[in-house]
């Protein structure tokens, strides 16, 4: 029997379900936003019912609407009001405290985001792919660069130059057991086995991101969507297939790749040293032997691992349910085993080899930056082939929106990997100069970093000056709206400094590019300077003048010291959302926008909620209109309305035509539009309209994150009504008799326009939709 759960005072009890269907035509959805709410607030009511779902996300009704007169006949004694329900997603995102450790993985879902923002193209399926292909690879860069930069700090700073060195050990008593003593060197403290101690560090981390993967997979987006027959493949939006939503194959063999490519780079790192001293003249023929085959072994598992992630992108067409269990255990499997082979290799004891200077890393940290470069410049010409097919003038920067944070990503894990480096060689050498420090390329990168701020705060400057013009204007047209009432300065200039901030949120893809472009520049600038003078920025402005040589170690400095700190308040803010709820849901808020897209191009990427919840809303609509033949409004604010606008496309032609949509604060066109064209351009969202019964869009010139969906032709008065008053009343009225608050993006349920277009939409959906006989002893 079905069951139900009741919260009244903080508690839980069981109460039967709704036990008539034949009594509901008539049932509003409602869908919150970003931040999350409790179903008391959604629903009005502080006695609610668990209609269906979990402690994670659930759907709750009012106690009243659970329990109807038997003898009420389906459309008689109706309320006012259809039924209201709520989804309560919140807790995917906000509800354990350690989800705001995930802020640590925030490169890799930067990354993540890049593959679901190229443009929008009528064919060119080729062209896509490749797309898809180069966001792969350059995810799969990030992830070694990471590993790298931890090998970095495990490996070279710590092991090799610090436990080499007898001051610098002494300061670190937990580093006495590695250094070699006056007396003799003991077992730990010869560079081989030091190596491969230390790389048990890097190796775990690697271990832990597969777990954090493969566990957040089976917790959050493992729930299958509704099986149905695809539809005829249009390029509407991809949203409609059956198989958007579970991406299980991929993200495994995504997995698989990622992890043996951790596992790999800290057996490269591990190797390398070695196999240079045994390479020498005079060494051990059988260790050099055995280094070429250890190299040959693993570019050979490196060259597989590529091309796991080259092989195959995402199966969208149908739902895929199955797996490469073979290639998902052995590809790991393998990796770790070279890596164990790799450390016994390492730590084999070799007369006369001792630690001195850095370990080979500038090689490779360049060869890194310069791959994801090139990666990054091959994707914005893919980018930019694909935007002229079919150009889209809201489009952000002109399509090139997928490779700029492609290029923000790859940005940032250098940054993260140069300042963290630099801020533990600090750490480990303080003012002594005992140490070589990090490789000269990450110096470089962590050096960059005050310019980029300069170039942001001019930027902030700008926008800052054309925010107080706009709001000058908009005073104007204020006073002008409100005729024939007193004026109130105060009053009008609120109003029109709430409209000229809303704004802002057009003016991100001039942010995104000037930062992009800063990067870009100042990337190229440090790889240049690194590899051309082989110093580090202070050293190499030593030739030439002071006012140079001051400007080359502030920015050496303050960058290290801006990153260690940065890194630390990430940890910090992680800490403390373990015991305060407010900062838990901050932290939710962050990845509700940076996490609705499915894992497609990195798999240690935070995991999609959408995953869990479009199928949840997508079975709760089609078993409701199928049990009761009702009509249905899918009620979404905010982030809301992105999720009702994605369960609608999943929904069968049939049940979509029985299906409104009402949505206010909505990001659909201003922000998912815009940045995501090929899956929220024009084009799907006029085909969405199509498709369902009828659909209201609210927003308000106030609202910073909602606006109008922008339908082309004929379709646009029909979706978007004019923007809703904010305030309701400029100054004190009959109804109004305190002043109204301006509400932006809260609230619009408040508004009496509200209840007016959920009445319009139920009045249209009667018109359009012939009712349906419900069968007997069918459950809702």
């Amino acid at each position: 029997m079905e069951r139900a759960h009741e919260r009244s005072a903080g508690q839980e009890t069981d109460v039967p379900a709704a036990r008539h269907p034949q009594a509901e035509t008539e049932l509003e959805l409602l869908v919150h936003g970003v931040g999350g709410t409790t179903p008391e607030k959604m629903l009005g009511d502080p006695r609610t019912v668990r209609v269906t779902g979990d402690d994670t996300a659930a759907v709750f009704r009012r106690a009243d609407h659970t329990d109807r007169a038997d003898d009420t006949p389906a459309g008689e004694g109706a309320r006012n009001e259809p039924v209201q329900e709520a989804y309560v997603w919140c807790n995917l995102t906000s509800g354990d405290g350690s989800r705001a450790l995930w802020l640590l993985l925030l490169p890799f879902m930067v990354v993540n985001l890049a593959h679901w923002m190229r443009p929008s193209a009528h064919g060119g399926r080729h062209a896509v792919r490749l797309y898809g292909l180069l966001v792969r690879l350059a995810a799969l860069t990030l992830t070694v660069l990471l590993v790298a930069a931890a090998c970095e700090v495990a490996l070279d700073l710590v092991a090799w130059q610090c436990a080499g060195v007898a001051d610098c050990a002494r300061r670190h008593s937990w580093l006495g057991f590695l250094s070699p003593t006056a007396s003799g060197d003991g077992w730990w403290s010869l560079p081989g086995r030091r190596l491969a101690l230390a790389a048990l560090g890097p190796a775990a981390i690697t271990v832990l991101l597969w777990y954090l993967s493969h566990r957040t997979w089976s917790a959050y987006e493992s729930h299958q969507p509704m099986s149905r027959d695809p539809e005829p493949d249009t390029d509407d939006s991809a949203l409609a297939r059956p198989g958007f939503w579970y991406g299980r194959r991929l993200v495994a063999r995504l997995r698989a790749a990622h992890t043996a490519a951790g596992l790999l780079t800290v057996a490269a790192a591990v190797a390398t040293p070695a196999a240079r001293f045994d390479h020498r003249s005079g060494g051990s023929a059988a260790l050099d032997a055995l280094s070429w085959l250890l190299a040959a072994a693993l570019l050979g598992c490196a060259a597989a691992a590529v091309g796991v992630v080259c092989s195959r992108g995402r199966s969208e067409i149908r739902l895929d349910d199955t797996l490469d269990g073979h290639l998902v255990r052995a590809l790991p499997l393998g990796a770790l085993g070279l890596l164990l082979l790799t450390l016994l290799y390492t730590g084999w004891s070799r007369p006369g080899w001792r630690s001195a200077g850095q370990l080979p890393g500038d090689a490779a940290f360049g060869g890194l930056m310069l791959a994801q470069g090139l990666l990054v410049l091959l994707l914005a010409a893919v980018a930019h082939d694909l935007y002229r097919r079919q150009p889209d003038p809201r489009a952000a920067m002109h399509g090139l929106g997928g490779p700029a944070v492609a290029l923000l990503a790859c940005a940032l894990g250098g940054v993260i990997s140069g300042g963290v480096a630099q801020r533990v060689a600090d750490w480990l050498d303080g003012t002594r100069a005992l140490l070589d420090g990090p490789p000269v390329l990450l110096t470089w990168q962590a050096s960059t970093i005050p310019p980029v701020l300069v170039a942001l705060l001019a930027l902030a400057a700008l926008l800052a000056l054309r925010t107080a013009r706009l709001a000058r204007a908009e005073r104007h047209r204020v006073r002008q709206e409100h005729p024939g009432e007193p004026e109130d300065a105060s009053r009008t200039r609120g109003i029109a400094h709430a409209r000229a901030m809303a704004t802002l949120t057009d003016r991100a893809p001039l942010a995104v590019a000037v930062l992009a472009t800063a990067t870009l520049l100042l990337g190229t600038a440090a790889l240049t300077g690194a590899l051309v003078s082989g110093e580090t920025p202070e050293a190499a402005a030593r030739r030439t003048n002071d006012v140079v040589r001051t400007v080359a170690e502030i920015s050496q400095t303050f960058g290290s010291w801006l990153v260690g700190f940065g890194f630390l308040l990430l940890v910090t803010w992680g800490r403390r959302a373990y015991k305060d709820a407010s900062a838990r849901r901050t932290v939710g808020i962050l990845w509700d926008v940076g996490t609705f897209w499915p894992r497609a191009a990195h798999p240690f990427a935070p995991p999609c909620y959408a995953e869990r919840a479009v199928p949840d809303l997508t079975w709760r609509a089609a078993t409701w209109t199928r049990s009761t033949g009702g009509r249905l409004v899918l009620s979404g604010h905010s982030q809301g309305s992105v999720l009702v606008a994605a369960a609608a496309w999943q929904l069968t032609p049939s049940v979509r035509g029985r299906v409104a949509l009402l949505t206010y604060g909505s990001p659909l066109e201003r922000l998912y539009g815009r940045w995501f064209p090929a899956h929220f351009g024009p084009h799907a969202l006029s085909a969405l309209h199509r498709d369902v019964a009828c659909w209201r869009n609210l927003h308000r010139r106030t609202d910073p994150i909602g606006g109008p969906v922008r339908l082309p032709g004929d379709c646009g008065p029909d979706v978007d009504p004019k923007p809703l008053r904010d305030p309701l009343a400029y100054g004190r009225t009959p109804e109004q008799p305190l002043p109204a608050p301006i509400l932006a993006h809260s609230d619009y349920q408040a508004d009496p326009a509200f209840a007016r277009e959920r009445a319009h939409l139920l009045a249209r959906l009667h018109a359009e939709v012939p009712g349906q006989r419900p069968q007997p002893g069918t459950p809702v």
